[in-house]
């Protein structure tokens, strides 16, 4: 085939195809003309496409040339039928035509639960006062959730009543004086052994995350929380420096005009030990304990305790998600009502 015929090929199809969808009124009738032109199987455009390898070589790049031409051209004009058309209905004036002026709808996206917000917002206030956040595994062994803690086998808090041991495949009975029998573990405090264990001295850290105890669920006990765990040891650390954290961060997340108490309590793992409580609705409400690290806890990591000294504290991060968000009942937290939970949207 010839160079010139296949141009007027070209040509002629362009001028039919304006022709036609200049005058078209329905969207059927555009549609029969796209598949008629540009069609994938059967359109005019292929079967022209096709001629090209009739046409000799040195004049397939003019023909290649005017023939992307000619098919962008038909495209175009197909588009403006379309636009013209309102891109629906099967008479130009048939149904609702679209309105691109009005607002689209906004999907529906995901937050974050209040449990996770609470726990950056933890992170965010204790990284102000210089602590780093660490982690630790949730299926510990005794030993670092006891016996490094101070906490002897005798302790009420070692019964298989009160912890979540676990069926191992090379233990079917557990003995909670066995060192290398595993549980669920009951709190974060096994973090700050295994920090360390591993990290040189002085540090000051943070650790949050689940910890798992029998407890019957309440409005304020659950056998599933969070704990925010903290650590910190230097040459001269006293309880003063531990009050004033722990006033500093109640006042950061609860707000300045919190009221914190410090009651004198005993934990095996510090020593002097505290309770700390803040002031809601009325009541005394606990968050967390507190206290100097007991020197025996440094004697079984190896650390000389006439060299250096600490305090640990252990805060719920769930009373404290209560505390800002005016929730009263734990079991809401864990309920799954999108309802409920949306209302706390970050």
């Amino acid at each position: 085939m010839s160079l010139k015929n296949f141009i007027d090929s070209l040509d002629g199809l362009l001028g039919e195809a304006k022709q036609s969808l200049d005058s078209v009124t329905s969207n059927d009738q555009l549609e029969a003309l796209r598949v008629r032109f540009v069609g994938a199987k059967s359109g005019a455009i292929k079967a022209v496409q096709k001629l090209m390898g009739s046409i000799e070589s040195e004049h397939r790049p003019v023909a290649g040339k005017r023939f992307n031409e000619v098919r962008d051209a038909i495209q175009s004009a197909l588009d403006a039928a379309t636009v013209r058309l309102g891109g629906g209905g099967s008479q130009l004036s048939d149904g609702p035509q679209i309105d691109p002026t009005l607002p689209g709808i906004r999907p529906t996206l995901g937050q974050l639960h209040p449990i996770t917000q609470t726990i950056e917002h933890l992170k965010d206030i204790m990284g102000r006062l210089g602590f780093n956040v660490t982690e630790g595994p949730e299926i510990e062994d005794t030993w670092h959730n006891f016996v490094a803690l101070n906490i002897p086998e005798d302790h009420p808090a070692r019964d298989p009543l009160d912890n979540f041991y676990l069926a191992t495949a090379k233990k079917q009975v557990h003995n909670p004086a066995d060192r290398d029998a595993m549980l669920l573990r009951s709190q974060t405090s096994t973090v700050q052994i295994r920090v360390m264990e591993t990290q040189p001295l002085p540090l000051r850290i943070i650790s949050l995350g689940r910890v798992y105890r029998p407890d019957a669920p309440d409005a304020t006990h659950f056998p599933m929380f969070n704990q925010m765990e903290g650590l910190w040891v230097d040459n001269h650390v006293t309880m003063a420096q531990l009050k004033s954290v722990l006033r500093l961060f109640a006042t950061s997340y609860l707000g300045s005009d919190v009221h914190v108490r410090f009651r004198p309590s005993f934990f095996p793992f510090t020593e002097p030990s505290v309770e700390v409580d803040y002031w809601w609705n009325g009541n005394w409400v606990e968050f967390g304990g507190a206290g100097m690290v007991d020197p025996n806890v440094f004697q079984a990591l190896g650390i000389d305790s006439e060299e250096w000294s600490g305090f640990a504290f252990g805060l719920g991060v769930e009373r404290l998600c209560m505390r800002r968000f005016g929730i009263v009942d734990i079991r809401d937290l864990y309920r799954s009502d999108v309802r409920f939970l949306r209302q706390f949207a970050s």
